[in-house]
């Protein structure tokens, strides 16, 4: 399947949920994203890094220096509580809108 355009508002929560189990950097939030939407979302680094320093002084990420596998000084973003309580309100706000694009789809 090809790679397609994320969809307005999209990118908050898929960077939410690459991060909600371990701490990550930008590369590595970027594969993540790729692996969780098999491929279907491939975030370029002109999208992802803009967002998660948005999302840092929204408060939902923290950061940290450290190494990354390849011993290059990487950036590593981890969830806030703040960003665990939004991850939880932008997933259902998804299924809600999910579900109403599926309803539409199937009227006849």
């Amino acid at each position: 399947m090809p790679a397609t355009n994320l969809l307005q508002g999209t990118l908050d929560l898929l960077i939410l949920k690459a991060l909600a189990l371990t701490e990550l950097h930008g590369l590595a939030i970027s594969h993540r994203i790729a692996q969780i939407t098999n491929g279907t979302f491939q975030v370029k680094p002109g999208s992802l890094f803009p967002a998660l320093h948005r999302m840092e002084e929204a408060g939902w990420l923290a950061s940290t220096w450290g190494g990354s596998e390849n011993n290059r000084r990487a950036k590593f973003y981890r969830l806030t509580a703040a960003g665990r309580r939004q991850l939880q309100t932008e997933t259902r706000q998804w299924q809600t809108i999910s579900l109403a694009i599926a309803s539409a789809l199937q009227a006849s």
